[in-house]
């Protein structure tokens, strides 16, 4: 075993032979849009994040589907069709899964992938004076949020569905042809839960900057309302002794800690290659993609919000 459960990391990593790993992860999710065919792709693109933050390539997957048996077979149908697509247009293989009775649908997928060239991105390998980038618009917990109480806007809605829709496929392969040091997914930690795992699992302190951050704009009204998930009060709660929030944007702060859904990559790559990972990101569709901090010496607190 390369890679176990020490450091929080996104995927376990197992050595088959000389420098050819197998990576494996398992993650599910409760309906965060009302189409059932594009929450099954959805679903499917949260559960591959994990191997792609790891660097590896998905090979196989299984199913765990929990539903309600009264539910219409139609809808699980489609639900399961998106997946399959999405899986698929991933080169990953379902194998099989396994089903539960339960009030509340849940989809997800153990995935299994491969490293071939012995090369594991791991979450706790920053190195002082590293930048860092994240590729997604925070806010989609809240937005979520949102979308089950019916109080969000059309424009925002397609806004949310398309970046949970953006694979980390190709954000995977490109990072690879940087110096970069370590990554992660964002995911139900929010940005801050899965900074602070990176900062500790790696002895550093990370300086991340607001003004840097792409937030949904409707997220910020929203979360002015008091819209926001439970999970990004537990999530701010767990973090109480580990951050400084030194930014006048205290209206933004909660928005670090919220959940997200098929969340983007956060890399951390060497000063010298940030601007042109950055750039090749926006290129190939991360459009907000941004250089949101940076990796400094152990200090009292993990994180500083600048």
């Amino acid at each position: 075993m390369l890679v176990g459960f020490e450091t929080n990391d996104d995927a376990g990593v197992f050595k088959i032979k000389d420098d050819y790993y197998i990576v494996q992860t398992v993650d599910f999710i409760t309906p965060v849009v009302d189409d059932p065919y594009i929450f099954g792709r959805i679903s499917a693109i949260n559960s591959l994040s994990d191997v792609y933050a790891m660097g590896a390539n998905p090979l196989t997957a299984l199913s765990v589907l929990m539903y309600n048996c009264d539910i219409d077979e139609k809808i699980i149908g489609e639900m399961m069709q998106g997946a399959v697509d999405e899986l698929a247009s991933s080169n990953c293989a379902l194998l099989g899964g396994h089903t539960v009775d339960d009030h509340e649908i849940k989809l997800g997928f153990a995935v299994t992938g491969f490293i071939d060239d012995g090369k594991i991105y791991k979450n706790c390998t920053l190195r002082e004076g590293d930048l860092l980038v994240y590729t997604k618009p925070l806010g989609i917990g809240i937005l979520t949020t949102a979308i089950k109480g019916e109080v969000i806007s059309e424009s925002a809605l397609k806004q949310v569905t398309n970046a949970m829709l953006l694979s980390n496929k190709k954000a995977s392969e490109i990072f690879k042809q940087f110096d970069v040091s370590a990554v992660t997914d964002v995911t139900g930690f929010g940005l801050a839960g899965h900074a602070f795992e990176m900062a500790k699992g790696s002895s550093v302190s990370l300086e991340i900057y607001m003004d840097n951050l792409k937030i949904f704009d409707e997220a910020k009204s929203l979360a002015q309302m008091g819209i926001i998930p439970a999970g990004a009060y537990y999530n701010k709660q767990f973090l109480t002794d580990n951050y400084d929030f030194v930014s006048d944007e205290k209206d933004n702060e909660i928005i670090v800690f919220d959940p997200q859904t098929s969340g983007g990559l956060l890399i951390g790559v060497s000063f010298t290659d940030g601007e042109k990972l950055l750039s090749k990101l926006i290129e190939s569709g991360y459009e907000d993609s941004s250089i949101i901090g940076i990796v400094t010496q152990k200090s009292d607190k993990y994180l500083v919000f600048k």
